[in-house]
């Protein structure tokens, strides 16, 4: 059973209070009690993502892996490897599809940081301990270059159908722009920033909260360009 700290209690305070809450990097890390080795661990392997193939726009700048749980009182047990589905009232460029991605490997699952970030989530998000939830995993690499703008969120400001989303830098290589939007229901802005740094986080309540992510582009079009993200989102089970 996951333990509600005085700071995770906080996060619980502002998600209700704003739909929203952002965790900088460095406080990140500190909290997931994680080293550098198993960071660099973890980050690498986002170097080993098989491209998404259902992209409706055409686009070929997407790479992902993916992995659904079921969560019971912060214990994770994995499900069978199963396809993404969203509605298209959620995801009007690729919602009505069931999407097989690549699984996330085992190895990366069992990491001490992804460990750490699914307890952290559990904490975070299921105040009672006693709800049943369907959890998914998504490693995101975006890729920008000269002829391809890289698009994080080509759906635009949306919702994920969920309950709760968890969203966390990986690693910006050579890109600018990339600025997270919030937005009310309605699409009314209510604010943007940029997550910039590993391990900076943002927590939303999918019922509350619109967000999406703006174009990336390389700083330097001739080398590598890439922005990789986690996404784990909570649906009640």
């Amino acid at each position: 059973m996951h333990q509600l700290t005085s700071d995770t209690r906080d996060l619980q305070e502002e998600l209700t209070s704003c739909g929203f809450a952002r965790v900088a990097g460095p406080e990140m890390l500190a909290r997931l009690n994680v080293g550098d080795v198993a960071w660099s661990a973890f980050a690498r392997s986002w170097d080993d993502l098989g491209p998404d193939l259902y992209m409706a726009d055409g686009g070929r700048y997407r790479r992902r892996r993916h992995a659904a749980f079921e969560a019971r009182q912060g214990h994770f047990t994995r499900k069978p490897h199963q396809p993404h589905f969203q509605s298209r009232d959620y995801n009007p460029l690729n919602g009505d599809v069931q999407r097989w991605f690549d699984p996330v490997h085992q190895d990366t699952i069992d990491s001490p940081v992804m460990q750490a970030i699914l307890a952290f989530c559990a904490a975070a998000f299921d105040q009672s301990g006693s709800n049943r939830w369907h959890v998914e995993m998504h490693q995101f690499r975006i890729e920008t270059c000269e002829d391809d703008v890289g698009r994080p969120t080509p759906e635009g400001l949306h919702r994920d159908g969920v309950d709760w989303v968890f969203v966390m830098l990986i690693e910006r290589r050579n890109v600018s722009e990339g600025v997270t939007r919030i937005g009310a229901p309605d699409g009314t802005p209510l604010g943007e920033f940029t997550l910039a740094l590993p391990g900076d986080s943002v927590l939303i309540d999918d019922h509350r909260i619109l967000h999406g992510v703006t174009e990336i582009h390389a700083v330097e079009p001739s080398s590598p360009a890439w922005r990789d993200a986690l996404v784990v989102t909570f649906a009640d089970d």
